[in-house]
């Protein structure tokens, strides 16, 4: 069987091909379960089911700022991986745990800004006439900005 390397102890190519590919499964799925939590901490700061009002009121304030946690999740996701160095277990931990707190910190950085600053996802998201606001933006730029910070703080 070929392998990537010569010399002894060497692992052939199909069983690093499996472990990795065991490796990638695992992480796609607690990234998954990352995004789908991420998700649904945005909805509770949202009037009605958040997909409702994607999808039926197309309202692109309430798509920017579920948009956002997500990208904010992914990058939390993707440097905890990257540190653990090629440690499944730690990886995974890592992924999961600073996944949460990342999430925690984005539901906590929307309701500062909805008491310290005004603006409110509730009234950002509640309708289907509703343009693109600023306060929307803002908003999602410091979830992407939360994420960031807690991926830079992972590594």
């Amino acid at each position: 069987m070929t392998t990537l390397a010569a010399g002894p102890g060497d692992e052939s190519l199909g069983h690093v091909l499996l472990h990795g590919s065991g490796a990638l499964l695992a992480y796609a799925a607690v990234g998954l379960v990352l995004f789908v939590v991420g998700f649904y901490m945005t909805d509770l700061a949202t009037p009605g089911r958040l997909i409702h009002v994607i999808r039926r009121d197309r309202n692109p304030n309430a798509t920017l700022l579920a948009c956002a946690s997500t990208v904010g999740v992914g990058l939390i996701v993707a440097v905890s991986i990257f540190a653990a160095g090629g440690d499944l277990a730690e990886g995974l931990t890592r992924t999961l745990v600073f996944g949460l707190v990342g999430i925690v910190a984005q539901t906590a950085a929307t309701m500062a800004f909805n008491r310290l600053v005004g603006i409110n996802v509730r009234e950002l998201a509640d309708g289907p006439e509703d343009q693109l606001e600023p306060a929307a933006v803002l908003l999602a730029v410091a979830n992407l900005m939360i994420g960031f910070v807690t991926a830079v703080a992972v590594y």
